[in-house]
């Protein structure tokens, strides 16, 4: 047995985490050596008691192994594991980095151009139309949204990079054969298909557990830039993704809402104690000095703008230009001329937005913001 497949073994065996794992490999020179270990030889390992001890000598290593590996494989589901150069460098840095990643989908490159979105599962109205705005405008910046895959908040910022074609990973507190809750097994399958991924560090068919989504949590926060919470209660587990992400070093943000709604206690809390707050992404790329977005073209506000120049871009987003060619419009008589439905003309109209060739008024109206370059 090779050092990677009793690293996923190990991860197999409830309990045995990153301290326990790394003791038991500076103990016998190697994790191919755990399963060749005797019990009083486990004892003498700082960590290890009587109950590991046992656990370990009475798993049955190759059997569990052939069984995950082929399910794996039916399942298209790749493992890395600290020992694999596919395993996110950005995770190596937390406390207790997983041991192993199951992957249904394609892992993005982490953190710079990574973002959390996080909330309450219970999110008002005004959390999921803030949570449609952020999410989406970080999607098109360039920015891979990550989130949890839960109830709320996490499903609509999923659901929002998915609208713009965006990037998207979701990861769960229990294994890739246990996705919960099952009404988001669809959005799962779409942000796969998408070219994006559903991540878990345990087994396959590890249950769903109250205690898993602390853990999940880190890896939503580790795997991050920054961590944005959009509505949370002080009970919230976004506050634990708030938490760890500043414990890891990461920025938290963090938007602010009504001071009689519980929803939004959590988001005051958190700035309070240092969170950045923020009312658009913008905000976030302010923070972080990043002027341009990722992704995104020049443009200088005192060149006038060419209305013959529309075709390199997409037929919805050339037809608002087309449009705003002829003097500034607001949302509804861009719908009605151009007849885009509302949905992806709201998408192209945040496009172009982020392109910083469209701007939007106090008065609600659309105007073409500048010559493209």
């Amino acid at each position: 047995m090779t050092d990677r497949e009793a690293c996923i073994v190990c991860n197999m065996i409830p309990g045995i985490g990153w301290v326990r794992f790394n003791a038991l490999c500076s103990a016998f020179g190697g994790a191919a050596k755990i399963p060749e270990t005797s019990r009083a030889e486990l004892l003498d390992v700082k960590g290890i008691g009587a109950q590991f001890a046992e656990k370990i000598v009475e798993f049955d290593w190759d059997a569990e192994l052939n069984r995950e590996m082929a399910i794996a494989e039916r399942g298209g589901v790749r493992i890395y594991t600290v020992f694999d150069e596919g395993y996110p460098e950005v995770l190596r840095t937390l406390y207790d980095p997983p041991l192993c990643l199951y992957v249904r989908g394609k892992l993005p490159e982490f953190p710079e151009n990574a973002v959390a979105v996080v909330g309450s599962r219970r999110i008002s109205s005004y959390g999921e139309a803030m949570t449609r705005q952020i999410a989406g405008d970080a999607a098109l910046a360039g920015f891979t949204v990550v989130s949890g895959l839960a109830f709320g908040t996490d499903a609509v910022a999923h659901r929002a990079v998915l609208d713009v074609s965006g990037n998207t990973v979701g990861v769960i507190g229990a294994g890739l054969m246990h996705l919960h809750p099952k009404e988001n097994i669809a959005l799962a399958r779409a942000i796969v298909e998408s070219g994006g991924a559903v991540v878990s560090e345990f087994p396959l068919d590890f249950p769903v557990m109250k205690g898993n989504f602390p853990r999940r949590n880190r890896i939503v926060a580790g795997l991050c830039r920054g961590t944005i919470v959009i509505e949370a209660g002080v009970e919230s587990g976004a506050l634990i993704t708030a938490r760890l992400a500043m414990e890891c070093g990461r920025d938290v943000f963090a938007l602010p809402g009504r001071v009689d709604n519980p929803q939004a206690a959590g988001c005051h809390r958190l700035i309070k104690d240092g969170a950045f707050l923020i009312e658009h992404f913008d905000d976030v790329c302010a923070a972080w000095n990043l002027g341009l977005l990722p992704g995104l073209c020049q443009s200088s506000d005192a060149a006038a703008y060419d209305p013959d120049s529309f075709n390199d871009l997409d037929p919805n987003c050339a037809a608002v230009c087309n449009l705003l060619a002829g003097g500034e419009a607001t949302f509804d008589e861009i719908h009605i001329a151009t007849g885009i439905e509302a949905g992806t003309l709201l998408a192209a109209l945040m496009r172009l937005e982020l392109k910083l060739l469209v701007t939007r008024g106090e008065n609600q109206h659309y105007r073409l913001l500048s010559k493209r370059k």
